[in-house]
């Protein structure tokens, strides 16, 4: 008489061990979560992406410094990244011109007022970053402990069985894989969405820091 096996998706997590079912758990809870944070991140880089663009269009159409600060002050909790670096080395810029005539020393800290607002800016768009990479490193490993430990348990119940057979084998090996696969469905999303995010971040940043460098350039002309 051959014994037939349910071998689908929820019968091999329904019939796993239940270390095997608290890793699967694991997984999946890392999964749901790291796709909260890719969707996030998503618009969160999009969102500064276009900011960015539309910044750099109004500062680069030659209007007046004043009217672009006050614009950037009314809109602050709109506003992005850069608008808000222009928006600290400006008011420092202003601040200082009007305390003192050293002129290095007022372009000086506008570049420290901007680089200060730079790094919370860069910081914001990293924030989370590190779990998507950590989810991504470490799920593979977390699926393969549930993995051996469904494929030990299951050698373990074939020691008392004269005769093994593949029939008697298969469903433990599979419920053991399946971990395997869940702890891979959770890494790669989260590898590829940290590769993407970090590279747009990255070029942000360095449009970032060019704006800077051109800025202190116009107000130094300015002190002239």
């Amino acid at each position: 008489m051959t014994v037939t096996h349910d071998l689908s998706i929820l019968s091999l997590i329904s019939q796993a061990s239940v270390l095997v079912q608290l890793v699967m758990a694991l997984l999946a809870a890392l999964s749901l979560i790291s796709w909260y944070w890719i969707f996030r991140k998503w618009f969160q880089i999009r969102a500064a992406r276009t900011k960015t663009n539309e910044f750099e269009r109004d500062f680069w159409s030659g209007g007046d410094l004043n009217a672009l600060f006050q614009s950037a002050t009314a809109g602050r909790h709109q506003s992005g990244g850069m608008e808000r670096i222009f928006e600290a080395g400006y008011r420092e810029y202003t601040k200082l011109r009007a305390k003192s005539h050293d002129h290095g020393a007022t372009i000086d800290g506008a570049r420290r007022a901007m680089r200060a607002t730079y790094q919370r800016e860069v910081d914001d768009l990293e924030a989370h970053l590190a779990f998507l990479a950590s989810v991504g490193s470490v799920s593979p490993y977390i699926g393969l402990l549930g993995t051996v430990w469904g494929i030990m348990n299951s050698f373990r119940g074939l020691a008392n069985v004269g005769a093994a057979t593949l029939n008697q084998v298969a469903p433990g090996i599979a419920e053991a894989l399946v971990a395997t696969a869940i702890g891979l469905f959770a890494a790669i999303p989260a590898v590829v969405a940290y590769n993407r995010f970090a590279h747009d971040i990255d070029r942000i940043g360095i449009r970032f820091e060019s704006f800077m460098e051109e800025f202190s350039n116009i107000l130094q002309r300015n002190l002239r």
